[in-house]
């Protein structure tokens, strides 16, 4: 007698959609009469993600992004230079280092100085240049 069981699995292979995709989707399941797990079904989403979107665009977050793409930063490093003498005579130290970084945007002006967490500083500069 075999008692083993058999298990399938289901390859999940995740799709990122357009916020055009998106926003079509959701205007979609707004039609009167439109039920929101069908049209997920017909798109192949789950229900709550349908939901979620449609939250967003509800909210006028789900607009298409309008403006240049993204591009390098021009960097202009400013301050004193150390010289090598002076840094093989410094005493070594485990804290992070010191300074100021200031950034100049379309929406306003960023200056932070002091010891500075990157994870934060990444999270204000997605959210200054987004």
């Amino acid at each position: 007698m075999d008692t083993s069981e058999q298990v399938r699995v289901r390859e999940c292979k995740r799709r990122f959609r357009t916020v055009e995709e998106k926003r079509r989707i959701v205007e979609e399941a707004l039609q009167p009469g439109a039920s929101v797990a069908r049209v997920a079904r017909t798109h192949g989403l789950n229900a709550n993600q349908l939901f979620s979107w449609r939250r967003l665009y509800q909210q006028g977050r789900l607009e298409p992004k309008i403006g240049v793409p993204p591009a390098l930063l021009a960097v202009r490093v400013s301050g004193a230079m150390v010289t090598e003498t002076e840094r093989s005579t410094a005493a070594p130290t485990r804290r992070a280092p010191y300074g100021v970084i200031h950034v100049e945007l379309p929406k306003g002006q960023l200056r932070i100085a002091g010891r500075v967490d990157a994870e934060a500083l990444r999270v204000v500069l997605e959210q200054l240049l987004g």
